[in-house]
């Protein structure tokens, strides 16, 4: 796997759950040591193994919210 991003970096990062399934995590990196990620999305933060990582890299931000329709 490639080196991970730096904190403070928007990340997508996918990894492998108990059951066997992958996911997503999206939002800002907060933490990456030997043992674990922490990524701050809309679920809230994540505390991924790093272990059950199986890529992660930089996006860009959030397009701006769209203006209401009347």
């Amino acid at each position: 796997m490639r080196p991970l991003p730096e904190p403070g970096t928007r990340v997508v990062v996918r990894y492998i759950l108990p059951t066997g399934q992958a996911t997503d995590a999206l939002g800002e990196l907060l933490l990456v040591d030997d043992e674990v990620l922490v990524v701050d999305g809309k679920r809230g933060e994540e505390r991924i193994p790093r272990r059950a990582v199986i890529a992660a890299k930089p996006v860009p931000p959030p397009p701006p919210p769209r203006g209401r329709l009347r």
